[in-house]
């Protein structure tokens, strides 16, 4: 029985497309206020999901509800306080991005009023622009203009497909605090991104995806817990003595590119491994994250490898997870 708090719920679905399988038996529930992270390689089902959930496509098997209400085609009421988008939003180039919205609002029978249009492009720091043709938008401007695009909307939920893609730092930190000014408000919202280290950022539970099939889901605490140790670049004044102590605090370390060791441990434990680093007079140069938790449980899951940018290499995590 679905749940009063379950802003998506979707059970069992199954897609394929002539032989190719593109989703097999996948459940997911993002409950209201939650913001739940889409992860998986390219090619892993992520963007069939979200066409089945906008009602672009239609599964093979199984069922989508949304709001509580069931998911029929791109014309459901189930789609009612349901906004986003999928891949990359689409304007028309030759309007400014205030007559996008206003258009775009007049045909979803919601308020096109200047006001209403200013206030939705002030949330994504888009007013000073709004005059302007999207076609001298960036590909930033215009990601920032599909959630101005979808906040016209009221949503309850809201489906991202790549939100930060093409944002400056500065830029995605501000997307990120939306979305969890959304998410305080009772907004669900599923984020689906590359950006690893923004969905750190806002997601509370993460749904991992591999060939079609859910690898792995869970609340942000869970995969805390349960994700392979985290990676870090290491740059010391004496290598060789590095690698004794941390052979003897038992961590995991091996030599890497130009004179770097590459040691995994839990984040918990560095400040022991520093700390005796010192205490044998070995000086610590440089310390660098390079694979958090959620990069690391991402390269188990998908077999994928990350690279080590001072080397052009790829370096192994961990044993793909046999979920």
């Amino acid at each position: 029985m679905l749940r009063a708090v379950d802003a998506l719920r979707a059970i069992g679905l199954r897609k394929r497309f002539a032989a190719t399988s593109a989703l097999e038996a996948v459940t997911l529930t993002v409950p209201a206020g939650e913001v739940h992270g889409l992860l998986g390689a390219n090619g892993a089902g992520k963007t069939t999901l979200l066409r089945i959930l906008f009602g672009l496509i239609a599964p093979d098997a199984g069922s989508v509800r949304l709001l509580g209400r069931p998911l029929g085609g791109p014309g459901s009421a189930a789609l009612d306080q349901v906004a986003g988008f999928v891949e990359e939003p689409s304007f028309y180039p030759y309007l400014s991005g205030a007559a996008n919205l206003s258009l775009l609002a007049r045909l979803d029978g919601g308020d096109p009023t200047r006001a209403r249009v200013e206030r939705a492009l002030e949330r994504v720091d888009l007013r000073e622009r709004a005059d302007d043709r999207v076609s001298g938008y960036s590909t930033g401007m215009r990601q920032r203009l599909g959630i101005a695009a979808a906040l016209l909307r009221s949503p309850r939920l809201l489906l991202l497909d790549e939100p930060t893609s093409g944002l400056d730092p500065a830029g995605a930190r501000a997307v990120a605090a939306l979305i969890r000014e959304l998410a305080a408000d009772g907004v669900a919202v599923l984020f689906c991104s590359h950006q690893i280290g923004e969905l750190e950022r806002v997601c509370d539970a993460y749904t991992f995806l591999r060939a079609g099939r859910v690898v792995w889901q869970g609340s942000a605490v869970a995969l805390a817990a349960e994700s392979p140790a985290s990676e870090y670049v290491l740059a010391t004044s004496d290598d060789e003595r590095a690698l004794a102590v941390a052979s003897a605090r038992k961590v995991d370390a091996v030599r890497g590119a130009r004179g770097t060791l590459i040691v995994r441990l839990a984040a918990e434990a560095l400040d022991g491994l520093v700390l005796s680093l010192a205490a044998e007079e070995v000086a610590v140069r440089r310390l660098e994250l390079r694979a958090s938790p959620l990069e690391s449980m991402f390269f188990s899951l998908t077999e994928e490898r990350p690279v080590d940018a001072a080397r052009g290499g790829r370096a192994a995590v961990a044993e793909a997870a046999g979920r």
